[in-house]
């Protein structure tokens, strides 16, 4: 079972929410990248201290460690075991991220930076639309030139997730079992 899972993803492909159910599943510590990235009032860092927080959080001996930042997907991806890409249309996309939006409005989200609240902004809106042209084109080209020793999962569509997250639980049950004789 690996130790260290990377999730890469457009906005709203559902990163965080998987990552979630993995730790919760396996038992492992959750490392959002919103949290490091972002301090209060929505400010970024520095890009040192960005690489450096993601650093420490990505030498502790296991995690699933959510989000992209592409500056430090290479040092994560050094350190995993397991690299998801959640590759979900811009379409899903959009209606999770107005979801989100509505829900969280004027509040912080558990995965996002300290006092950074769910807000409405038309550069994000289109930075999501955008991604299918120029994000998933990198992430489709991290995937494909990450090591070969990672265990690499492709994932575009709802239902391909539910069956990763089957999988997962059949073979932790599995294990359980085994273990117990």
């Amino acid at each position: 079972m690996p130790q260290c899972i990377m999730i890469i993803g457009g906005a709203g492909s559902g990163k965080s929410t998987l990552a979630r159910e993995l730790g919760q599943m396996l038992d492992l510590p959750v490392i959002h990248i919103d949290t490091i990235y972002w301090q209060p009032g929505w400010v970024m860092r520095s890009l040192d201290e960005i690489a450096r927080l993601t650093k420490e959080a990505a030498d502790r001996e296991a995690w699933v460690f959510e989000g992209n930042h592409s500056h430090t997907m290479a040092y994560r991806a050094s350190r995993a075991d397991m690299l998801i890409f959640l590759d979900i249309s811009t379409a899903r996309r959009l209606w999770r991220i107005i979801w989100r939006i509505v829900k969280y409005h004027g509040r912080t989200r558990p995965d996002m930076g300290l006092d950074c609240p769910e807000r409405f902004d038309w550069d994000f809106i289109k930075w999501v639309v955008d991604y299918r042209k120029n994000g998933r084109i990198r992430a489709l080209k991290f995937m494909e030139e990450a090591p070969n020793r990672l265990i690499k999962r492709h994932l575009r569509e709802p239902r391909e997730v539910d069956a990763f997250l089957d999988s997962i639980r059949r073979e932790t049950k599995q294990k359980q079992t085994d273990h117990k004789k």
